[in-house]
């Protein structure tokens, strides 16, 4: 991320997200409270830098949900763009995927996942998604997804895009996989 942050001549403001890297917390919330932090830091940027400085907001995976969430709240008048790179549509449908990948039944054993998310890492899956959030964006947006990601499928960025309401410019990479999108296209990444 910092790489091509610094590929056009910006700076960059990274962050862990909660439960992640060395952030604080023990607990992932697929971009639920994680887009809430993300306020914090939008404020921690206009407390040390004022309010002139011109942000983007960018996030690949949980990071790109969680800054497509966050931009369906309002955002202060310094945030101009939104970069996601292989956001996935739903905690719902990413959590499917994971169980899916462990041989269990998804449709069975999700209703336990959002239990075990409400009683022990207090939130719920189910009160937002990145799909319904890009309903109500007013920035423009910037979508990148890998087509042989094998992850999160390129047809959940094709169905957030389908859903968002802001100018959105949206570029696949042939041959990229999970979040290898700028490693595979650096140049087709940064001229999009």
């Amino acid at each position: 991320g910092a790489q091509r942050c610094f590929a056009l001549g910006h700076s960059a403001l990274i962050v862990d997200q909660r439960g992640c890297g060395r952030s604080e917390g023990k607990v992932i919330t697929f971009g639920i409270h994680e887009s809430r932090d993300c306020h914090t830091w939008l404020q921690y940027i206009a407390d040390h830098f004022g309010p002139e400085p011109r942000v983007i907001l960018t996030g690949i995976s949980m990071g790109a949900s969680t800054v497509l969430i966050s931009a369906g709240n309002e955002l202060p008048e310094n945030v101009v763009a939104v970069l996601a790179d292989c956001g996935y549509t739903s905690a719902e449908e990413i959590i499917k995927i994971v169980i899916r990948q462990m041989h269990l039944p998804p449709n069975l054993a999700y209703p336990f996942v959002v239990l075990g998310a409400r009683l022990f890492g207090g939130f719920d899956p189910d009160e937002t998604s990145p799909v319904e959030a890009v309903k109500r964006c007013k920035v423009p947006m910037i979508f990148y997804h890998g087509e042989t990601d094998d992850f999160v499928p390129c047809a959940m960025s094709r169905e957030i895009a389908a859903a968002c309401a802001s100018p959105l410019t949206f570029l696949t990479v042939p041959g990229a996989g999970h979040g290898a999108s700028f490693l595979v296209d650096k140049e087709g990444y940064k001229a999009a």
